[in-house]
């Protein structure tokens, strides 16, 4: 059944050894230089990757530095905001005060000139009163001068309040 057969023994080395000389010239030195070329590529592929990876991981320290930069200077508006708000407050305080005192001075200096003029009146009156009071006890007529006289010698004579 089974027969050696020395000359199919022999061409199928020589055949072996001709196609392996065949394909080591023509066919396994491009194949490997293809395949060489492939494991550069995923080399220089995964490289890349992790040069994109730090500069990503750079950049996203970056923004953070950003943002945090971006909130320190949200927080020193907002407590210069609050500051000047406080300023303008009390600026408003102060001037309304100030304000008030005015009003207040002012009214009061209204009130002594009416209190002035009030008891100018009063006088005025007392005086008229005390001249027909004191016709009345003379029963005579006093002149012009004689009444002035008498309205100065009766206010000379009262209190000054």
């Amino acid at each position: 059944m089974l027969e050696i057969n020395p000359g199919l023994i022999i061409w199928t080395i020589v055949t072996f050894i001709c196609l392996s000389v065949v394909l080591a010239k023509f066919a396994w030195k491009p194949m490997l230089k293809v395949l060489s070329d492939r494991e550069e590529k995923i080399h220089g592929a995964l490289e890349e990757a992790d040069r994109a990876r730090a500069e990503a991981a750079e950049m996203l320290k970056q923004n953070e530095k950003n943002l945090a930069r971006a909130e320190e200077e949200y927080q020193k508006m907002i407590h210069e905001g609050k500051a000047f708000a406080e300023k303008l407050k009390e600026d408003i305080v102060t001037k309304a005060k100030q304000q008030a005192q005015q009003e207040l001075k002012l009214a009061t200096e209204e009130i002594q000139r009416n209190v002035d003029a009030a008891k100018l009146q009063l006088r005025a009156e007392v005086a008229d009163l005390a001249i027909k009071a004191t016709e009345k006890i003379l029963e005579e007529t006093l002149d012009e001068k004689k009444q002035k006289q008498l309205i100065d010698s009766v206010m000379d004579q009262l209190p000054k309040n």
